[in-house]
């Protein structure tokens, strides 16, 4: 684990925050909001899984994103044939020393991009699941710790499923965040090609703001965040609704209320505020809620879906009260 800072306030986070973001809109053009989402996950110490069709910029936000927070990077593209001792390492035998030494997988990074993660069979999967919940491995019997920070940034194509395996829940319930980029606008899509012209190669490279000892203050900053009765009551209160809609198979478990705490509190740090709002839930609900969510069958060729089971869920949750609160500026 990285050396301890000096601690850090919520408005140093909220401006080391806004560094971030700036320079990696340098690379994504136009998805500050969605960006604001997945730096919100990693602030709460979660993973983001990125579902969208190609070439909108999930690979390259990933790369971005480590480069930002200074973390060390490493890219597993997930296949039919791709092996658990692929991402956990594996013993090999060492013919100088007759003994057999571990050698790391791509696991042992800060920032993991998992690309195309529903294209690998469930046992690959099922070593990838113990890395983001226990942030440790287990190779024949002997458990590695991963480095601090971990996080996972995953990508799925939501369109081709010839050849895909589906996530298993219980893999879904651990991603913190699942949104997409969606299309850009014309005005944006221009801006990316005048870019790409004007620094004349492929490759972008952005500078730090942080480091992985930074990235631990800013997260432990955020935990020092209060979060008022009214506030997580509202969380509950979301995650329980969407047990009880009609079309839902299966409801958001107590992870997704835990969830939607963590991230509008993160939220809000990125926004330069010290407290949550019910606004900030609401702005994270859907990307926190929507994969939680299991429409029942005989309604999968219906028009409900997930994010519509949260709208209705927020719709229908009396919003609490707003408070008195101090003036802070944003980021």
């Amino acid at each position: 684990m990285p050396e301890p800072r000096p601690e850090l306030s919520v408005e140093e986070v909220t401006r080391q925050a806004a560094a971030v973001l700036d320079r990696v809109e340098q690379a994504v053009v136009g998805n500050r909001e969605s960006l604001t989402l997945v730096l919100s996950a990693v602030l709460a110490g979660g993973h983001a899984l990125l579902e969208d069709l190609p070439g909108l910029g999930k690979t390259l936000a990933a790369r971005s994103f480590a480069q930002t927070l200074g973390l060390s990077f490493a890219r597993a593209q997930f296949t039919p044939d791709l092996l658990p001792a692929d991402l956990t390492g594996g013993f090999v035998f060492d013919q100088r020393e007759g003994s057999f030494e571990f050698r790391k997988g791509p696991l042992f990074t800060g920032l993991l991009l998992a690309d195309e993660i529903n294209r690998t069979p469930p046992k690959t999967q099922s070593a990838l699941l113990e890395a983001m919940q226990e942030h440790q491995v287990t190779v024949e019997g002997e458990t590695f710790p991963l480095p601090q920070p971990f996080h996972v940034l995953a990508t799925a194509n939501p369109v081709e499923y010839e050849g895909t395996y589906p996530l298993p829940e219980a893999q879904l319930d651990r991603f913190l965040v699942r949104l997409s980029f969606g299309y850009p606008s014309e005005e944006d899509e221009q801006d990316v090609l005048c870019r790409r012209l004007d620094r004349r190669q492929e490759d972008i490279h952005l500078e730090a703001v942080t480091d992985a000892a930074g990235l631990l203050g800013m997260q432990r900053a955020v935990e020092t965040v209060p979060v008022e009765d009214d506030i997580s009551r509202y969380c509950v209160s979301l995650a329980a609704a969407t047990r009880r809609h009609p079309a839902a198979q299966v409801g958001a478990s107590p992870r997704g209320s835990l969830g939607l705490v963590l991230t509008a509190r993160a939220y809000a740090v990125v926004h330069g505020r010290s407290y949550i709002v019910p606004e900030d839930v609401k702005a994270v609900a859907h990307a926190v809620l929507g994969h939680r969510i299991a429409i029942k069958p005989e309604l999968w060729m219906s028009d409900v879906s997930e994010l519509g089971v949260v709208a209705a869920a927020l719709d229908q949750v009396p919003v609490p009260a707003a408070r008195e609160v101090p003036a802070t500026s944003g980021p």
